[in-house]
């Protein structure tokens, strides 16, 4: 069991790159860990090679060039139990999975909103939440432009999966599909953002991270404590490096 103090800190971990039904597994092992007061609150941070995401929403038509066109393009098509629609995963994108112990997965998207607004304002970028619209519009965006998708399950009071940011990525793949369903939607990043202020920042990624983790632990009340992959038993994965790139279920949209 927990003592106090562990369970006071989110354990923050960086993976690097990791295949995305990989990091599916890694999340069912922390979060059966985080069920039995095994682990206190854990973000990993991480990236996944070109992956389309399928939610529980997801309508096929939402991928119109069939998932042969786009695994011949190199990007995967998964099926996932998250909330939410089809969206892209691919290199340059900061994905985070907060697997946490709540009482409230509307006020947990919220407080993930919140933490990317500020994250990106640390960064010089004006972003904001779109949520008084509705569910279709959960995430971040700058002004009409959507730059980070939100997506979580729960059970048993503990959440998986969570939000990616689009900080260096190619915005192309998006463009191939109709990303979280909303027809016409245009899709930014902080890099594209950026671009026209200056010359481009090569450590967008590492400040990023730092900032959301930073933003995330306050808003969550949480003391940040970074952690290995062993400390989480898990095994074949890259550690830290601050240079490195049927059970009761509850889902939310992305």
């Amino acid at each position: 069991m927990l003592d106090v103090e562990s369970s006071q800190q989110l354990w923050i971990c960086h993976l690097g790159t990791v295949p995305y039904l990989e990091a599916v597994a890694i999340q069912d092992s922390i979060r059966a860990q985080r069920q039995a007061d095994e682990l206190p609150d854990v973000l990993l941070l991480l990236e996944h090679p070109p992956t389309y995401t399928r939610g529980r929403r997801s309508d096929p038509a939402e991928l119109p060039l069939g998932d042969q066109e786009y695994r011949e393009r190199g990007i995967d098509v998964v099926d996932t139990n998250r909330g939410g629609k089809v969206t892209y995963h691919g290199p340059g994108q900061l994905v985070g999975y907060p697997l946490a112990r709540v009482t409230d997965v509307v006020a947990h998207v919220r407080t993930m909103e919140h933490a990317i607004v500020a994250a990106l304002a640390d960064h010089g970028l004006r972003a904001r939440s779109r949520a008084s619209e509705g569910a279709d519009y959960t995430g971040v965006w700058v002004a009409d432009r959507k730059i980070a998708s939100i997506g979580v399950h729960v059970s048993r009071g503990v959440t998986a999966h969570g939000f990616a940011v689009n900080v260096t990525n190619d915005l192309a793949p998006f463009s191939w599909v109709v990303p979280c369903g909303l027809e016409g939607v245009r899709m930014t990043s902080l890099g594209a953002e950026l671009t026209s202020r200056g010359p481009g920042d090569e450590h967008l990624m590492t400040g990023l991270r730092a900032s959301v983790s930073g933003h995330l632990c306050r808003l969550m009340g949480r003391q940040g404590r970074v952690v290995e992959p062993l400390e989480l038993g898990l095994m074949g994965v890259p550690a830290w490096s601050p240079v490195a790139h049927p059970q009761p279920e509850a889902t939310v949209a992305a």
